[in-house]
């Protein structure tokens, strides 16, 4: 193996660990409560008008406009949510992290502990050894026309994306055709499923970031990795398209966490 190419799969698994470990990883989740636009008390104590199990008893006010617009008053001053670029508009007040999410024009309150001793615990991620092999230098096919497609969510909710174009390569002489969903950073990203799922995988699905280049996309299975519902029952995550279901193993990426 090309000590280059393994030398950045570990660099690549660090900075993954790095991210899920973080203030705004996925390790601190406490709570996802459903919102509407309006005026709204939040805090621990069961007499807000929308009670988290984090913080103070009352951390302040919040008020979301139809638009997704929030801001929060602690009682001291009035902050605006800030918009990050592939998260949600959020803050930081009171040790928390809260970050007002959409899907299909719902929202949801999402709220994270700063110093959760949950995450500083972790014992990290386990992976396949490196294999060169699954990383694949696939066609990066436009389509005719944009198509809009219905995904389901784990929670039985369901979304909709736009595909734009389709990844095509060969695996034991059969050709396999992968829909990108999802963009991250710019990039797409496939939700994808094998027949690892449930035994060595996580059984929902693995996320794999594709780069582009050209007509083609790299599809390095080696960086394939666990999305956030395998860390925490507050996130909400897209499940695979018929088409992005394999029927082979891929045994390259992360495995399932240990407590699945």
């Amino acid at each position: 193996m090309n000590d280059a190419y393994s030398d950045s799969i570990a660099k690549w698994r660090d900075e993954r660990l790095a991210a899920l470990t973080a203030e705004d990883g996925w390790l601190n989740l406490t709570d996802r409560v459903a919102i509407v636009p309006g005026r709204m008390t939040i805090g621990s104590d069961p007499q807000n008008d929308v009670q988290i199990s984090a913080g103070p008893g009352h951390l302040g006010t919040l008020e979301l406009s139809a638009d997704g617009n929030a801001t929060f008053d602690d009682g001291q001053a009035q902050h605006q949510f800030q918009r990050v670029p592939d998260n949600p508009p959020r803050l930081k007040t009171g040790g928390l992290l809260l970050e007002v999410t959409q899907v299909e024009g719902a929202f949801a309150l999402r709220v994270r502990d700063i110093g959760a001793a949950s995450r500083k615990a972790f014992p990290g991620i386990e992976s396949y050894s490196t294999d060169p092999e699954w990383r694949i230098e696939a066609d990066w096919i436009p389509l005719d026309e944009p198509q809009d497609v219905e995904i389901d969510l784990v929670t039985g909710a369901r979304d909709r994306v736009r595909i734009t174009h389709q990844a095509e390569f060969t695996h034991e002489g059969q050709v396999v055709t992968l829909l990108p969903t999802h963009e991250k950073s710019g990039k797409p990203m496939f939700v994808i499923r094998d027949r690892t799922a449930g035994r060595e995988t996580y059984g929902a699905a693995r996320f794999l970031i594709g780069e582009v280049s050209g007509d083609k996309v790299v599809l390095d299975f080696n960086k394939a990795f666990s999305p956030p519902c395998a860390f925490t029952e507050f996130a909400v995550c897209p499940l695979p398209v018929a088409q992005n279901i394999m029927p082979f193993e891929i045994r390259a990426g992360e495995k399932k966490p240990a407590d699945h």
